[in-house]
């Protein structure tokens, strides 16, 4: 049964040993970017661009594809996904953080919290679109290069949580999207929802934006996260 979303403004408050952070649309704002791509990517394959915008939040490019055009080879997919990638990383028109994620990133490393990015993206996209936003890469990254399956497949997650020493379920996810949110629960991680998006999926609560959550430490070497 899902969890129930909490959208009250009572402060919730997580424990966690590590947080585990996505980026489009969690830490940076590039609807703009992924719009005109994604949009000119229907127009070629004469799909509704409104209905393929319901999919790709939160997956990689090929994934999105084969779940739009399920016949086509995946082959053909995989090299139109490097073709978007390149076009993603060229297109920083209107990439901006989202409201209080400059805050929220401070707070985490004010507090000494173990944290990763875990995104789609591959590294010349994470990294254009964070310095984009004026966001600083945290050092450990799961990429799209780090991991053989796109959300909502666990294994970004859980690679971050391997990579961080972290049990999964010392684990809080920040994520907006569907596939991520769903990521995120069967890595056995809380989630939090952040964005217009993610109430609708179910995460553990969820926020209009980063400016409703913030990081404290917490005792023997974890944190706590104060969201709302």
């Amino acid at each position: 049964m899902p969890a129930t979303v909490s959208t009250t403004t009572a402060p919730t408050v997580l424990t966690a040993r590590a947080l585990l952070l996505d980026m489009d649309g969690t830490l940076v704002n590039s609807d703009a970017v992924v719009e005109r791509v994604w949009r000119r990517w229907a127009d070629r394959h004469g799909l509704d661009g409104d209905e393929v915008m319901k999919v790709v939040h939160g997956r990689q490019g090929y994934a999105s594809m084969a779940v739009l055009l399920p016949d086509r080879p995946m082959e053909l997919n995989l090299a139109d996904n490097a073709r978007m990638l390149a076009e993603e990383t060229a297109d920083l028109d209107g990439v901006v953080p989202v409201p209080g994620a400059p805050e929220f990133l401070a707070s985490i490393t004010a507090a000494g919290a173990a944290h990763a990015l875990v995104t789609s993206a591959d590294v010349p996209l994470s990294t254009a679109r964070m310095t984009a936003a004026g966001l600083a890469l945290p050092d450990i990254r799961v990429t799209a290069e780090s991991v053989g399956a796109s959300k909502p497949d666990p294994e970004g997650f859980l690679k971050g949580a391997a990579d961080l020493g972290v049990a999964p379920a010392d684990c809080v996810v920040f994520e907006d999207s569907g596939a991520g949110i769903a990521a995120g629960r069967a890595a056995g991680m809380r989630v939090v929802g952040v964005g217009p998006r993610a109430a609708a999926y179910g995460p553990d609560v969820a926020v209009r934006d980063l400016r409703g959550v913030r990081v404290e430490a917490g005792g023997g070497g974890g944190v706590r996260v104060l969201v709302g």
